[in-house]
Parts: structure tokens; C-alpha cells; sequence
């Protein structure tokens, strides 16, 4: 009996916390919770020693200590939280409508680029989903856009920054996926830029179509109304969209340029964070204490999330549990292809439950070393770049997973923050177009991996260099 507890402890441990998903307890105390209780009866039945039991917390220490990933996300977390504190998400939604204004169906395609200028913001699903559902939907609504469409952009937009730099997700699928961040920042470009351009086509399409749409009223504050005088509307326009996207893309250029590591560069866009409010006028010292305040919130979730997710790893790991894992999908005799499609659809499955944090740091520690068991090196250029596609393909998977009823996070989160009005149904109905395209793109990347390696490849020469 005692040997096979110790054997099978580790699935024990997966099923207990897979029922403990529905219990909706935070999945940080039930990460702890089951690891340390299976620490605890593995030491009495003598197969995890007491010196191990007391190495979890230097484990946490050592993790934090030595990793870039940590200073990067308090900083791009500010970023992101000044943004829409300060009221420079809601400009950048006006002054967008103000320029797409005769652009059928306006609003949902200006959503859909808030959705990558905002990518920052993007930590956790439901601060991003939320902040764009309290942002943009209310607009949406009072210009009688049908709750399906406006629902599916905000699904849309509010989701686009996961898998689009800086996103914070692509940073640590970065650190877990042994590549650059620069090279992981490059891998969902092309793939992101196309989902952005299907996403808008969607949605001029049902503007053209749609009478619904075409009836809807147009609201520009009229401050921002086209009787601007020039000189005035490009300085509103400076301020309100340009500015922001040039600090964006800042961030991004010094990483990917290497002339700033990621920690320097996301404290670069902290600071022009707060330059971005001096000039809008929203700076003061309540607001700032309400962006560290709402800051430290989310960072404390990312780090408690990290570090029970160590807590449970070690003693799954200790006891072999990985292997476990990994063995039961060998076994099923599945060749390169049918490994990899397995691993993806376990993943998208684990999106429906939890946030990409929990997978990024539990999950893929499990599979990383089968992953790179794979022979893709021929289909993707090199090692090197098939697990930079395989990167991509991943940030791809959870971003759907999101999306995907009856489960996907991001359609709760909009209930949650929408008005009484907005049915979960009419939610469901609305991101079924967008998720068609969601998983079209995914199959176009498994068909081409060109589309996720050859910018990393162009720009870092990836295949020569390793």
C-alpha cells in the first residue's frame, strides 16, 4: 500500500486539484494546500525526506532571486495600471473614434486596436477583459451596437495584448520555453497582426452588413467633434493616441533592439507612464497612490500564484510525477505530430479553469522536456526555432482558450463587468465568429511555422548563432 501511494501520489495530487478548480477557493491556496498536504504524506510514508520538505522555501527564494522575469512585471504591471487609471485608455478609445469615425461598425474596430495598444495591461485575463469591458462597452451599447457585437469586441480587443508585445504572458512563456524574450516578442507578430486584421475585417463587414449597425448613432464628445481647429485636433491627437503608442513601441524596440535589457525597458515605459499623465492632466498624488495601490495588488496575485505553484511542483516533481505525465502520453503511441497536438489540447483545456500564470509555471515545467523531445527542427529551420514556434502556438492556444464557451474566462469577465442587460448567451453568440478565426489562425501557424520563426530568425539569426 505504501509503495503504491508513493507511486501514484503525484496523480493523486492532479485530480485533487483539478476538483478543487470547481470549489472556486483561489487557486493559489489550493496549489499550496494540496502540495504541501502530499509533502506531508510522502514524508510519513518515507518518500520525501524531511531535508526536502525543508528545501521548498529556498526553492521560492532562489526562483525569485535569480530570475529577470519578477522586475520586468512590477514595471510593465505600472505601466499598464497608469494607463487606465489615469483615464489615457478611455483617450486613446476616443481619439481612435474620432479618426475611424465613418468607418462602418467604428467602434468595435477601434476597440479592437485599443486591444494591442494596451498590451501591457494585459498581466491577467480578467484586469485586461475588465478594464476594456468598463472602458469600451457602456460607448458600445448607448450607440445601440447589438450586445453580441460589442460583447465580441471587447472579447476580442481585451484578449489581443496576451499574445502581442510586451504582453507579460509572452515573458514568461519566454523564461519556460528556454528563448529569448526578444525572440518570443517577434514570434506572435505576424501571427497577432493577422488576427488583428481578420478581427477588423469581421467587423467592417458587419457594419456594411448589419442594419443594426449602420443605424447606430455616432457619438464623438464634442470637444473631440471635427470642428477642432487643426492645430488643436493633432495636438489631441498627440497626446491622446500617438504618445502612448510611442511609448509602447518603445518598450519594445529597446528589448528587441538590445540596446535596453527587459527589466530597463519595462522601467522605462513605468516612467513614461507617469510623464503620459503629467500630460493629460490626471497626475496627482491620490492617483499615483491608487496606481501603486492597484500595482501591488495584482504583482502580490502574480508572485502568490508563482509561489504556490512551487510549492506544488517540487513534491510533483520530487516523486516523479512529471514523468508520469510524460510517460502516459508516449505511451499512447502517438508520433511528433500527435505528441504535440496532445500537449496543445491539454493546455487549451486547462485555459477553460485557470489563468495563464498557473499553466505557464506548473504545466510546462511538466512538458518542456518532452516538447523538446520533438523532431521539428526541419519543419520549423532548426531546434532552436521550433521551440520558439512551439512558443507561439502555445500563447495562441491559451488566448482561445479564453474565448472559448462554455468555460473561457474572458466571456465571465465580461459578464461580471457588463451591465444587468448583457445575457451570457448573447456573450456566446457574439464570440463564435471570433473564435472561428481564433482557431484558423492557430491551424495557418501549425501549416506555416514560418509565420511565428521567420522574424525572430531575421532579426536575432537564430538558426546560425546556436
Amino acid at each position: 500500500m505504501t509503495e503504491f501511494l508513493a507511486e501514484y501520489l503525484p496523480i493523486i495530487m492532479l485530480v485533487a486539484f483539478a476538483f478543487l478548480i470547481f470549489t472556486g477557493f483561489p487557486v493559489a491556496f489550493m496549489l499550496a494546500g494540496v502540495g504541501m498536504a502530499a509533502a506531508l504524506v510522502a514524508m510519513l510514508i518515507g518518500a520525501f525526506p524531511e531535508a526536502a520538505f525543508y528545501n521548498i522555501p529556498l526553492r521560492i527564494y532562489g526562483n525569485f532571486s535569480h530570475s529577470w522575469v519578477y522586475p520586468a512585471v512590477v514595471m510593465l504591471l505600472f505601466m499598464g495600471v497608469a494607463l487606465e487609471k489615469s483615464g489615457i485608455a478611455r483617450e486613446m478609445l476616443n481619439c481612435l473614434h474620432l479618426l475611424f469615425r465613418r468607418v462602418p461598425g467604428s467602434l468595435a474596430v477601434c476597440v479592437t486596436i485599443i486591444g494591442v495598444l494596451l498590451a501591457p495591461s494585459a498581466g491577467l485575463v480578467g484586469a485586461s477583459v475588465g478594464t476594456l469591458t468598463l472602458v469600451a462597452l457602456p460607448t458600445m451599447l448607448a450607440q445601440r451596437y447589438p450586445v453580441p457585437v460589442a460583447t465580441s469586441a471587447v472579447a476580442a480587443g481585451g484578449t489581443l495584448g496576451l499574445i502581442l508585445p510586451p504582453g507579460l504572458m509572452l515573458i514568461f512563456l519566454a523564461d519556460q520555453m528556454g528563448v529569448t524574450v526578444g525572440e518570443m516578442f517577434l514570434s506572435t507578430v505576424f501571427p497577432g497582426f493577422m488576427l488583428v486584421g481578420g478581427y477588423i475585417l469581421y467587423f467592417l463587414a458587419r457594419g456594411l452588413l448589419d442594419p443594426a449597425l449602420r443605424g447606430a448613432a455616432t457619438h464623438v464628445p464634442e470637444a473631440e467633434s471635427e470642428r477642432l481647429p487643426t492645430g488643436l485636433l493633432v495636438l489631441y491627437i498627440l497626446r491622446s493616441l500617438a504618445l502612448p503608442a510611442l511609448l509602447i513601441a518603445t518598450v519594445l524596440g529597446s528589448i528587441i533592439a538590445g540596446w535596453a535589457t527587459t527589466s530597463q525597458s519595462a522601467a522605462l515605459g513605468a516612467a513614461g507612464s507617469l510623464v503620459l499623465m503629467l500630460l493629460n492632466g490626471s497626475f496627482s498624488i491620490r492617483r499615483l497612490h491608487e496606481v501603486i495601490r492597484s500595482t501591488l495588488e495584482i504583482t502580490a496575485m502574480v508572485f502568490l500564484i508563482v509561489m504556490a505553484a512551487q510549492i506544488f511542483s517540487y513534491p510533483f516533481r520530487f516523486l516523479s510525477g512529471d514523468e508520469l505525465v510524460r510517460e502516459f502520453i508516449t505511451g499512447l503511441g502517438l508520433n511528433d505530430w500527435g505528441i504535440l497536438l496532445t500537449v496543445l489540447l491539454i493546455i487549451l483545456v486547462l485555459g477553460f479553469f485557470i489563468d495563464w500564470i498557473e499553466i505557464t509555471v506548473i504545466t510546462l515545467p511538466i512538458f518542456y522536456p518532452l516538447l523538446m523531445t520533438l523532431d521539428f527542427a526541419a519543419y520549423a529551420g532548426s531546434p532552436d526555432l521550433s521551440a520558439i514556434w512551439i512558443g507561439a502556438l502555445i500563447a495562441m492556444v491559451l488566448q482561445t482558450s479564453f474565448l472559448t464557451p462554455p468555460f473561457g474566462f474572458a466571456l465571465f469577465h465580461i459578464r461580471a463587468a457588463a451591465p444587468p442587460s448583457v445575457q451570457l448567451f448573447d456573450i456566446y453568440r457574439g464570440v463564435a465568429p471570433i473564435l472561428g478565426l481564433q482557431l484558423a489562425m492557430i491551424v495557418v501557424v501549425l501549416l506555416f511555422p514560418a509565420l511565428a520563426a521567420h522574424l525572430p530568425d531575421a532579426v536575432f539569426d537564430v538558426s546560425a548563432d546556436r
